[in-house]
């Protein structure tokens, strides 16, 4: 039998899943979205108490996050647009209502494995220099003491800056935040700057905050929300 015989012959010997044409492999499944974990994640958010003093707080062991702020920052309405829930953080057309510490859980199932903390706001002339120095101090206390405490969130008006009081406050955290303390400066209200607006204040913002990180955010845009979110999470889990 000549060697082209057995040539010709060779492609009906050898079976159809040997001679077909590769096809491309069955595309993976897609990865669950980082962002649509972490708004979950934030929408299981429950009031959990208020303390007008840091003795009032719960001794916790879980992550916990603190939101601090001018009281016309916008902090409250920030906390609501994480959580996707209008009235989790009480928001006041008259600044300087929150004169607690308020604590709200994160977690599925009625498992806490966080805790965001909505601290008092500080700033605002209205309010009665004993109640301001007496918020200053519980403030102070609680970000150089609190155990728990993971990560902290400063939001600012873009439009007028980091005042004396944030970069008071940045002073206060600084140890902390050498030693591993997270920190982010948000920037609220970021819809009233235009691109240029923005930018900028972003470069102002990254300048004074020591290192720590710097997003533009909008409650009313949702702009920035799931990037936010995101790195809240991580905080956590780190």
């Amino acid at each position: 039998m000549s060697d082209a015989f057995l040539l010709s012959t060779l492609p009906a010997l050898v079976p159809a899943s040997m001679t077909a044409t590769p096809t491309s492999a069955t595309p993976p499944v897609n990865a669950p979205d980082p962002a649509k974990i972490a708004m979950g994640w934030l929408h299981t958010a429950r009031f959990l108490t208020t303390a007008p003093q840091l003795e009032f707080l719960p001794a916790l062991t879980v992550p916990e996050i603190a939101f601090v702020g001018r009281s016309n920052a916008g902090k409250s309405t920030c906390i609501n647009t994480l959580t996707q829930q209008h009235r989790l953080a009480f928001a006041s057309k008259t600044p300087g209502r929150t004169q607690s510490i308020n604590l709200f859980t994160l977690g599925k199932q009625n498992i806490t494995d966080a805790i965001l903390a909505d601290l008092p706001g500080y700033g605002y002339a209205a309010v009665p220099k004993a109640d301001k120095l007496r918020w200053q101090r519980v403030m102070a206390n609680y970000l150089m003491t609190r155990d728990n405490l993971r990560g902290v969130v400063l939001l600012c008006d873009p439009r007028h800056g980091l005042t004396e009081l944030d970069e008071i406050l940045l002073e206060v955290i600084r140890p902390r935040v050498e030693q591993g303390l997270k920190f982010l400066v948000l920037l609220t209200k970021s819809d009233k700057l235009n691109k240029t607006g923005g930018a900028k204040a972003l470069s102002i913002a990254r300048l004074q905050a020591g290192g720590g990180e710097v997003k533009l955010f909008s409650a009313l845009k949702k702009k920035g929300v799931d990037d936010v979110a995101v790195l809240l999470r991580q905080w956590t889990l780190a």
